[in-house]
């Protein structure tokens, strides 16, 4: 079916998906398409991490983790996702919408490019991101202030570019790594509103004063 071009999934797409295989239960389901689309994104993978991503066990695909489900234990879903180093390039497809039980995806050091797609604020119990070292482009992806559990944000060395948003130290964070970017921007006063332990901005291109809310930063 076609997608929207926003990044956004059509709300009618899980009705729409037809498969034929059968699956521990309809999580999984939902899993195998995101992580069939992720694939299908990707265009080069030198040491064939991903050759194993066929077939309706997901649970055994290299880099994907699988835990029960928090608000059902009897169940099993896709809880993670790590693809740190693996030299991997593509993009993020919007089916990543799908991985709505994953609690991190790590995917520093590879060669993914593009933009974050609006669609993963579905991943509301997401709580780790590690999108460093890759070639993401774009402005400061605001969709990650969306999501209600993220703790961990790493953008490390990409091309981001542009303004960073003062909603960025509003948000409950732990750690703010967005350095080795392309920002433009003065640093926003809100950056003494922030409760994080580690927030690390250098190798940007900020100018003006140093906020002097950064004295609140206990």
């Amino acid at each position: 079916m076609q997608l929207c071009n926003n990044g956004e999934l059509p709300n009618t797409y899980e009705s729409e998906m037809t498969i034929n295989m059968k699956f521990e239960n309809a999580r999984l389901k939902k899993a195998y398409v995101a992580l069939q689309a992720w694939k299908k994104a990707i265009y080069s993978d030198p040491s064939n991490f991903t050759a194993n991503w066929e077939g309706n066990n997901v649970c055994a695909y290299n880099g994907v983790f699988c835990d029960n489900a928090l608000d059902d234990p009897n169940i099993s879903v896709v809880a993670g996702i790590d693809l740190n180093h693996a030299d991997i390039a593509g993009h993020l497809p919007v089916e990543l919408g799908l991985l709505a039980d994953v609690s991190l995806i790590h995917i520093n050091s590879n060669r993914f490019c593009g933009i974050i797609p609006k669609s993963i604020k579905n991943l509301t119990l997401l709580d780790e991101i590690d999108f460093s070292n890759n070639r993401f482009v774009g402005p400061f992806p605001d969709v990650v202030l969306e999501l209600p559990k993220l703790n961990y944000l790493d953008l490390r060395f990409n091309n981001f570019e542009g303004q960073v948003p003062s909603a960025l130290f509003e948000k409950n964070l732990d750690a703010i790594l967005i350095n080795n970017n392309r920002f433009h921007s003065t640093i926003p006063e809100s950056l003494g509103n922030s409760n994080a332990s580690v927030v690390v901005l250098a190798n940007n291109k900020f100018y003006g004063c140093i906020p002097s809310s950064i004295g609140k930063m206990g």
